[in-house]
């Protein structure tokens, strides 16, 4: 198999990097990391990346791929057994209509609520207009479980909007928000997915060596 490197920056707050990596692991391709350096000689360039650029940025047989959801179809098209979208026709537009969701809006649920792996509140004050943000993904959520039973977006097994939608549930747990019985388990779900763990595993062995950041990237 061709050798794959993915290229990805902080473990503790780079929510795009999350996603690049699980959509590996969900395709079964192992990866080589590069992490992006986080001295302040690159603070200014991560503040300004957002997930069209280069982080995260998947190499593989000669192809580089760079934007979650570029990597995503490229990771589909090359693992077709990994089977990442749902065979349903139906369910296969869905999960790419609410991956793309996830990927172009909720700007202030970004900004309301950075990731921030190695922290969990007790309590946390939520802007008003992040709560349009928070209510439109519980009921992406809620109708999801409704149509394929659970307990990942598209039925048993985990696929592409799963991989896009677990900084979300990061972000949730992190804050301490208020959520439905359904959302918490979903969240409960993901924070239990094996690779999840891996990757939070991952986070809290990180040295600090940036300060928190307060926007994504």
């Amino acid at each position: 198999m061709a050798q794959a490197e993915l290229t990805i920056s902080s473990k503790t707050y780079s929510a795009w990097s999350l996603r690049g990596w699980l959509l590996c692991r969900l395709a079964g391709l192992d990866v080589t990391e590069r992490p992006v350096d986080n001295d302040a000689g690159n603070r200014a360039e991560l503040l300004l990346l957002s997930p069209s650029v280069l982080v995260p940025r998947l190499t593989h047989d000669g192809v580089s791929v760079w934007d979650t959801l570029a990597i995503a179809e490229y990771l589909n098209e090359t693992f077709p057994e990994a089977q990442m979208l749902p065979a349903d026709r139906v369910a296969r537009a869905h999960c790419r209509s609410v991956s793309g969701e996830i990927h172009s809006g909720f700007t202030n649920l970004r900004s309301a609520l950075p990731m921030n792996l190695k922290v969990t509140h007790k309590s946390f004050p939520v802007f008003s207009g992040a709560r349009p943000d928070i209510e439109r993904i519980e009921t992406i959520w809620q109708e999801c479980h409704s149509r394929y039973g659970g307990p990942f977006l598209f039925g048993p097994a985990p696929t592409i909007a799963d991989a896009m939608y677990a900084p979300v549930t990061r972000r949730f747990l992190t804050y301490a928000l208020a959520l439905s019985p359904a959302s918490t388990a979903y969240c409960q779900t993901i924070d239990q997915w094996p690779p999840m763990q891996d990757w939070l595993a991952a986070a809290l062995a990180e040295p600090e060596e940036i300060e928190e950041l307060e926007v994504e990237f």
